[in-house]
């Protein structure tokens, strides 16, 4: 005689909790990435740039020291875009320049030359927490944000202007030497413009939010932020870049993104 088998109730509602718990989780991992994905389509195709920077450091007193600086960026959709910052003001910061190759599954190469000693100091994994020329920004903050290198999460929708929506989705490192434990970003829905990021550091505290405005279009296609701004809640301290005198297509090519340009970027 076959023997029926009883299964507990409770037993049965654990199971069942636990894959709608699951089901939900991977929805919500699904529509991150795809929130991810929808944002860097917006923002490609542009092939090469260059703009002015004007860096405001604030110490937690308010008190300002001020730096102007060139980017150069280089389109790379199959490996990773490269970027040069020269820094051209004040004379104890001239000549100092960040280059840095992205990639888009594995840590960036960068390095950055000092012009007091003449010699190019590469930046290494361990290192690229440390702040950039004493600011708020992380070098790793100065990187190509490969949509690769995180997994994601969506969270919600939520109101973030007096006409508008935002997405709110998380964000997790895969690299194990990031300072950063996750990342919640503010997108918003009509363009997929991210207005607001908050990092948590390594203990998931509560490390930095990055505030981006003043966006405007270029070649009726491109939003960028004129404005962003990183702040400390840590060490109260924060910097600003302003940013101006966008140019697209300017003909930039990868001999202008090597070590030996670096010693000569002026």
């Amino acid at each position: 005689m076959k023997q029926s088998v009883i299964v507990p109730l409770t037993s049965l509602f654990l199971v069942l909790s636990f894959c709608a718990h699951t089901v939900v989780a991977d929805e919500a991992e699904d529509r991150g990435l795809e929130i991810a994905k929808e944002a860097e389509a917006q923002s490609q195709g542009w092939s090469d740039m260059q703009s002015s920077m004007k860096m405001v450091l604030r110490n937690r007193h308010g008190q300002e020291s001020i730096r102007y600086m060139r980017i150069l960026t280089l389109e790379n959709q199959d490996g990773g875009d490269k970027s040069m910052t020269i820094f051209d003001r004040p004379k104890d910061v001239k000549g100092t320049a960040l280059l840095t190759h992205a990639h888009i599954n594995k840590p960036d190469d960068q390095w950055l030359y000092l012009p007091a000693l003449k010699r190019v100091k590469r930046i290494s994994s361990r290192n690229k927490s440390g702040p950039f020329m004493g600011s708020e920004f992380a070098y790793e903050d100065m990187g190509s944000q490969e949509i690769d290198k995180y997994t994601y999460r969506y969270l919600r929708d939520e109101p973030c202007g007096e006409n508008w929506s935002c997405y709110v989705s998380e964000r997790f490192p895969r690299d194990r030497k990031s300072g950063y434990s996750r990342q919640v970003s503010w997108v918003d829905k009509e363009h997929y413009r991210i207005v607001r990021v908050d990092y948590y550091d390594r203990k998931k505290s509560l490390l930095k939010t990055l505030e981006l405005g003043d966006y405007r279009l270029y070649l009726e296609r491109f939003w960028r932020a004129h404005t962003l701004t990183m702040t400390n809640h840590q060490t109260e301290k924060s910097t600003t870049l302003e940013w101006e005198k966008y140019a697209f297509n300017v003909g930039l090519t990868d001999s202008d993104f090597t070590r030996q340009v670096l010693k000569r970027a002026r």
